[in-house]
């Protein structure tokens, strides 16, 4: 394994300086002890310095979060407004001819790289076809709105900044459409054969044989019951996006915590890299806990403890 320190020092650093950069970071001693000396810091909200930048790690997450947040929110909505959409036609339609180019479409999504996709989606719509901007959150010598989430597309539109909520959402547009075919594609299948699954069960013949309506059976009593399955999956697409952000947003140079892992990682960063995963660790644990919530809202039978 590389040493960090000569990383972090430079090639040209004396010997005195090395050992100087290993005993702040407690690099010579027993694992344990650094362990202990993590922890201690992490209790009282240090999350240590970083031996590249030499600023506090907490603040580089504060300035590169909100980014990933919003770039993930967007991913998710684009999956789920995509996704159950056209599970419940592709279920509705099984076997017939409008079915196969659904099933064809959202399986392409699951078979193809997403950093493939990101490289194409770059090359079509930004270099070919000059639709969409390539990189970045705004055009070069565009000002940054007003900062209140750090979200560029919520602070422009709270503000209302119309000039910046444009340029950051044409530039949202195709890091977030990269990232969201990860989970969409899992979304609609999921959502297929929980409706197909569900349209068999009892109650919903018997809906249909009092003459309901059928958009009434499919949306209020099929697609209801068959939704708990989609939202359990979409706590998992959470998983997804968090790891494919890493890929997504070093393509697009998308300053957020995937990008800020990556170069990390290149730059033997290790309280940034410890950082970047306690905080998707974070992520992962709330977003587990609102799945949960919400499906015991939508299936009364499920009680949370």
């Amino acid at each position: 394994m590389p040493n960090p320190v000569y990383a972090w020092a430079g090639v040209r650093s004396d010997p005195t300086t090395i050992a100087a950069i290993a005993a702040q970071y407690h690099l010579n001693d027993p694992i344990y002890l650094q362990y202990y000396y993590y922890m201690a810091d992490l209790l009282h909200g240090d999350l240590g310095i970083s031996p590249v930048s030499h600023l506090p790690v907490l603040q580089q997450i504060v300035t590169y979060l909100p980014a990933s947040i919003e770039i993930g929110m967007a991913a998710l909505m684009i999956s789920v407004i995509i996704g159950i959409p056209l599970g419940v036609l592709s279920a509705i339609w099984k076997g017939r001819r409008a079915d196969f180019p659904i099933r064809v479409f959202y399986l392409s999504g699951v078979a193809s790289p997403p950093f493939l996709l990101a490289l194409l989606f770059q090359l079509a719509f930004s270099y070919y076809f000059k639709l969409l901007p390539s990189s970045g959150r705004l055009s070069p010598g565009q000002s940054p709105p007003t900062h209140i989430t750090g979200m560029y597309t919520f602070d422009s539109l709270i503000t209302g900044n119309w000039t910046d909520f444009v340029n950051s959402s044409l530039h949202l547009v195709l890091p977030s459409v990269a990232l969201a075919l990860l989970t969409f594609s899992l979304i609609t299948r999921v959502t297929r054969s929980s409706m197909i699954e569900t349209m068999d069960k009892d109650f919903v013949r018997t809906a249909k044989s009092k003459g309901l309506p059928r958009l009434t059976v499919i949306y209020r009593h099929t697609l209801r019951n068959a939704l708990t399955s989609t939202v359990t999956v979409i706590g998992f697409a959470v998983q997804l996006l968090l790891s494919g952000a890493i890929v997504i947003e070093t393509i697009f140079f998308w300053p957020g915590l995937g990008y800020y892992a990556t170069q990390s990682i290149l730059n033997l960063d290790f309280p940034s890299i410890m950082a970047v995963t306690l905080v998707d660790t974070v992520l992962l644990v709330t977003s587990t806990l609102l799945t949960d919530i919400a499906y015991g809202l939508l299936d009364p039978r499920v009680k949370l403890a």
